[in-house]
Order: structure tokens, then sequence, then C-alpha cells
């Protein structure tokens, strides 16, 4: 074994710290005599030395390295001869296997959109030619498209993914909140639903969130408590957050809550939701349970938004900032309406429309947000008795008749359904 061996085998058992130190002394000895190493073993140094450097959170020194490494191994292909180094036995077989260029870029990639710099990602990504696309490459490219707002790049990632993994549950996801049709996303899963047992719930599970993206609530609740009900998917804790987030958007609080409820009962280090969750709590004046909650969601993680948003329940004014960075990084129809909601709170009425106007761009249906907006409408300057008034107004609503789904989906879902012979 030679050096870089030594610094590959490290960096395979996840020796981060001791990687970063051998190789920048290694790097640093290549600088000063640059036939110390050949050009292979120049590009894995500098390979595992960003790795190290990704690992630390070091994310734009990272890129720099990596950088540096992608040049290197241009060079490897002007390079037929490799040149022997001084001091160190001959190469192994092993130590010509190098890191996948491919590899290297994804994690350039990955650097990129940690420093918000998605355009970049973007770009690094868009050079890998699409027959050397890995399905995480695919999802990475998607999931930044659609960022982006370029839907129709997007749509084909999502595609790409599901052809190379027909389970991959997100990418559905992805295609539906796309507005690709529920059918057609069925159809990409249908043979992996013939053919291994006990995926029968799958196309009812898709036909639920075709709903939930097309923003028929009545009917993906429906779904969704019929999926919940079947005995093997029974108290999963996703699907109850799913239902908890529909029954809110439908203006039904008590059982947002209750089933927000049963969900933590079962996975006490549930993050996911949590932030209106303790919305719904501050509305129903439960501050303490709210502050409870916020000091049981730091314990679990920092790293989220929701235990910063729960935090600023009871201080409007830090909840606002606290949704702002959230909403920096996604943006999110319930999101932008808890942010009106606080904006009215602190009087700062005309970017509070702004905000229930951009979560009904996301979903034209959120009723709360419409009833937001048409109240901030009606009065240029509501008063606090006002707003006390449109809270409890807002803790009512949801009729039936807001509900109403959408026919050609569910007319396309008939078709569908004869497909996998769904009753």
């Amino acid at each position: 074994m030679n050096v870089i061996d030594h610094v590959r085998d490290m960096a395979a058992a996840g020796l981060h710290s001791n990687v970063r130190l051998l190789s920048s002394l290694l790097l640093t000895m290549s600088n000063n005599n640059p036939e110390l190493f050949s050009p292979p073993q120049k590009y894995q140094l500098l390979v595992y030395h960003a790795d190290s450097l990704f690992h630390d959170k070091e994310y734009r020194n990272a890129v720099s390295k990596y950088t540096m490494a992608l040049q290197q191994k241009k060079a490897l292909s002007k390079t037929s001869k490799v040149r022997p180094s001084t001091g160190n036995s001959a190469s192994t077989p092993q130590s010509q296997c190098l890191p996948s260029e491919i590899e290297v870029k994804y994690k350039m990639a990955e650097c990129y959109t940690m420093l918000k710099q998605d355009k970049d990602a973007i770009a690094i990504l868009d050079g890998i030619p699409s027959r050397q696309r890995t399905p995480k490459i695919n999802m990475m490219l998607a999931n930044l498209y659609k960022k982006a707002g370029q839907e129709r790049p997007s749509v084909t990632s999502y595609k790409e993914v599901l052809r190379q993994c027909p389970l991959a549950l997100d990418a559905i996801l992805g295609l539906l909140s796309l507005s690709v049709k529920g059918a057609e996303v069925a159809s990409m899963t249908m043979n992996v639903i013939q053919t291994v047992p006990n995926l029968d719930w799958l196309s009812v599970w898709i036909k639920a969130y075709a709903f939930v993206h097309t923003g028929d609530n009545s009917r993906a609740i429906s779904t969704i408590c019929s999926l919940e009900k079947k005995s093997l998917l029974r108290d999963n804790v996703d699907l109850l957050g799913s239902l908890a987030d529909l029954y809110f958007r439908a203006g039904d609080n008590k059982n947002s809550v209750l089933k927000f409820e049963q969900a933590q009962m079962l996975d006490p280090y549930l993050i996911k939701g949590m932030d209106v969750y303790g919305y719904l709590l501050a509305r129903e004046g439960r501050l303490e349970d709210v502050e409870n909650l916020g000091c049981r969601l730091f314990n679990i993680s920092d790293q989220h938004a929701e235990p910063w948003v729960v935090s600023g329940e009871q201080k409007y004014e830090d909840g606002i900032a606290l949704l702002r960075n959230a909403l920096a990084n996604q943006s999110d129809c319930v999101l932008h309406r808890i942010l009106g909601d606080f904006l009215v709170a602190v009087n700062e009425y005309q970017e509070a429309m702004d905000q229930y106007s951009i979560a009904l761009s996301l979903d034209p249906n959120d009723q709360k947000s419409l009833e937001g907006m048409q109240k901030m409408e009606k009065e240029e300057s509501p008063t606090d008795a006002t707003q006390e008034e449109d809270v409890d107004d807002m803790e009512g609503s949801g009729e039936e008749g807001d509900l109403e789904g959408s026919d050609s989906e569910a007319a396309q879902w008939a078709d569908q359904e004869q497909w996998f012979g769904m009753q």
C-alpha cells in the first residue's frame, strides 16, 4: 500500500478529520514537488480532501477543491503514461479505482444547493450526459428545476427517476405537484404493482395524493382514510400527518389537532407538520402547550424550521422572521398563509395581502387564504376586535360545499382503476 491507499481507506472508514489533516499535508508536498505524486494520485487526494471539507460543512472551500480535482482529471486524459511516484511503492490495482467524476459533480451540486446557488447546481448537473445520470442526480435535478419554475425539465427528470426506481414515492409526489395526472403517474408503476407482492395499496396512495395536489380536499381525506383503515397501513405516521394537514386546509381544525396528536403519540420524535400543530394550539389559546411543544422540538433538532416557527407563535415578530427564513428554502401554501396571519397580528396589512396572494397562487383552493384576503379587502385598517373575530371565523369554517373536487380527475381514475382491478 502507498500513502494514497491509506488516505482512501481512512475516507472509506469515515475518519474525515484524519483525512483532512493528512491530505492537506500531502497536497502541500505535491505542490512543492510536482513529481511526488502521479496525476491519478493527485486527483484522488483532491477529491478526498474536498470530501472531508464537505463533511465539515465548509461548502465553498469544498467546491474549490472539487473544481481543482476535475481539472486534474482532465489532465489524466492527456497523460497516457503514469509517472512513477517518488518514495511510494508501485500502485496497486485498487489504487487505480479512481473516485467517480460523476460523483464529484454531484457533490459539487450539493455544495451549491447548501450555498443557495441553485443555478450553479443545475449547471453542473446539466453538464452530465443524460445516459450517465444516476437516480439521485435526476432527483436532485428535478427538485432544482421545480424550485426554479422550470416545470417541463422537472417532469422529465422525475419520470426518469421513476423509470429507474418505480417505487420512488417522493418522485411520484413531485410529478403530482406539477399537475401530471394521477392516472398517468399510476401507469408508470403498474408493472411493479402487478409483480411485487403486498403493493396493492400503492395505486390508492397515488390516487389520494393526486386529489391532494388538485386541491380536492374532500376526496383526498376520504381516500387516505380508506388507506389508513387498512390493517397493514393502520397508524402510519405519514398518512396521519397528511390527514392532519388536509383537515387544516379544509378548515376542520378540531380533526386536524386530533390527527396531529395521534401522530405524535406514535412518533414522539415527529417534526414534520409540527409548525402547523403549534399554530393550531396557539389559536386555541393553549400557550403552555405551545411552549412545551417548542422545547420538545428543539430537543429533537434545531436544524429544521418547525421548532423555530413554533417558538415564534407567542412572539409574532420572531415568528415572522422565522417563517421568512423557512420560506427562503421552500415555497409552501400553508407557511405563506400562516405568515399572512402573523402579519395581520402586527398590522402589516399590505404584506399580509401579498402572502395570502402567494398562498392562493400555490393552491387556488385554499379557503383560509381566500378568507384572509377577502377580509383584508373589506377593511383597509382592521381593528383588534375584528382580528379576534377573524380568528374565531377561521376556527369554524370549512363546509362541504367548499370541497367540491375535480370530476375530470375522478373520471380518469375510473379508467385507471379498471387497469388495477380496483373496486
